[in-house]
């Protein structure tokens, strides 16, 4: 357990990028509210994340975690849901394919709302009102009323989360994830590139595997690993009233957990030295992530991690690198030989979008395709001529048919992004892209797979 640390001790730190409340006693109310409502997930399942993300860390399994850039109100639909869920099966099931490693699945699902902005307001014509910060603070209509900061959205948020937490494990346990249904995975709107069709012959032959199996006198319906799979989430730990609000002590072990999420990730503009954001994720027992961009020094980061995961605990950090596909491999080199030098058990994961941003002439946000994949290759790189594990990909993606990233199979132009650009935030992958990126990451995989028996062998 922390040294000197409470569920509230965040208060005495520096909090950056959290909203102000006209109303203390509102705030108060909804804060009461969430802390009488039941845990989301439990300190058991973010223990058993804790262990699968160990197996990264040391380099015997990959991390795919995904999902949306801010989860919104308006959009809260079971299908969204499930779209995204199995986009994120076909990912992982094409990489542990390829790789033969387990691929431990997150979701950024089920809690990511709020979200950091470079500037607190906004301004339209002559009219200056608060910045949008995520449908849990206020709201994206660009009226006073919407854009009020009102605490009643983190109850909403809390029970939209609880809603879609239910309809994930339903999916991850309930058959949905049947690597029988590996065919169906496929969406309709998909139609067929070389990366649908690639992704029919890998299917087919994990049915010919099963088929071979069941011949063999193994039942696949009797296996449970074959009839469900593991689906965590995650989010950044961000609103910090909400957070603190579901911190809630275990009463197996007495430490205390964030029961918001299975895995909680600070961001770049968060993660400075006596933060509150940082203050808070120090005492919680689950598995934490960080992003580590082009401001953060070796030395930073590794005052950080000592600070965050004192006990060097295999499993308890990520860092999630975001450069930008020209800085990634200048930049990220000195991190990783800090955090080798001194020994930290930690997964490296990758987060090419952050760091791609550009906007078009069209006056789009957009991240064009062709340089989130150079970042790819840039962190594999980097790792490979480090000796260290190039342990994860963290995306913002959805299984809905949008066009928000230029350029892959698909060919989004800058032209086509008014098509379906319903981001409420930042631009995401849509499914085909998202395929297209984990054959490529799966042949990454393999290579390095396959580098490892040739110098096992010799």
């Amino acid at each position: 357990m922390a040294q000197n640390w409470q569920p509230d001790s965040w208060k005495k730190h520096e909090a950056r990028h959290l909203p102000q409340y006209e109303d203390a006693a509102e705030l108060a109310a909804a804060e009461a509210t969430l802390a009488a409502y039941p845990p989301l997930v439990f300190a058991g399942e973010a223990r058993a994340l804790k262990a699968d993300l160990a197996e990264v860390a040391n380099g015997h399994a990959f991390l795919l975690q995904g999902g949306d850039c801010a989860e919104s109100f308006a959009e809260f639909h079971p299908d969204n849901i499930r779209d995204t869920f199995r986009v994120l099966l076909q990912m992982a099931v094409v990489m542990t394919f390829a790789s033969k490693r387990p691929v431990v699945k997150v979701g950024r699902m089920a809690g990511q709302f709020a979200k950091p902005r470079s500037s607190p307001t906004e301004t339209i014509g002559d009219v200056t009102l608060p910045s949008y910060l995520g449908d849990n603070i206020n709201g994206i209509e660009f009226d006073p009323v919407a854009r009020r900061n009102d605490p009643e959205r983190m109850v909403r948020a809390y029970s939209q989360a609880a809603s879609t937490l239910n309809l994930l494990r339903a999916f991850a346990g309930g058959g949905y994830a049947n690597l029988r249904r590996v065919h169906q995975w496929t969406l309709d709107f998909m139609g067929r590139t070389p990366w649908t069709d690639r992704f029919a012959e890998t299917a087919g032959r994990i049915g010919e595997a099963l088929d071979f199996m069941e011949a063999c006198g193994i039942d696949p319906a009797t296996v449970p690993q074959l009839q469900g799979t593991s689906f965590y989430t995650s989010h950044e730990g961000l609103l910090l009233p909400y957070e603190q609000a579901l911190t809630r002590q275990d009463s197996t072990t007495g430490d205390w957990y964030a029961t918001s999420a299975h895995m909680l990730w600070i961001g770049d503009r968060t993660r400075f030295e006596n933060s509150a954001h940082i203050e808070w994720a120090r005492g919680i027992g689950n598995p934490l992530g960080m992003k580590c961009g082009p401001s953060l020094e070796p030395d930073a980061l590794l005052k950080l991690l000592d600070t965050l995961n004192p006990n060097r605990e295999a499993g308890r950090m990520t860092l999630i690198s975001r450069f930008g596909n020209d800085k990634v491999r200048d930049g990220l080199p000195a991190l990783v030989r800090a955090v080798k030098r001194e020994g930290h058990p930690v997964v490296w994961s990758c987060d090419p979008m952050h760091g791609n941003v550009i906007k078009t002439s069209t006056g789009y946000k957009t991240r064009p395709f062709d340089r989130i994949l150079d970042e790819v290759r840039g962190f594999f790189e980097v790792h490979r001529a480090e000796g260290t594990h190039a342990g994860g990909i963290h995306i913002e993606m959805t299984g809905q048919d949008v066009t928000e990233c230029v350029g892959g199979a698909v060919a989004i132009t800058d032209e086509r992004l008014g098509d379906r650009y319903h981001t409420h935030c930042d631009p995401r992958l849509n499914a085909e892209q998202s395929l297209e990126l984990a054959f490529t990451l799966a042949d990454m995989l393999n290579a390095e797979v396959n580098e490892q028996r040739a110098a096992d062998a010799a």
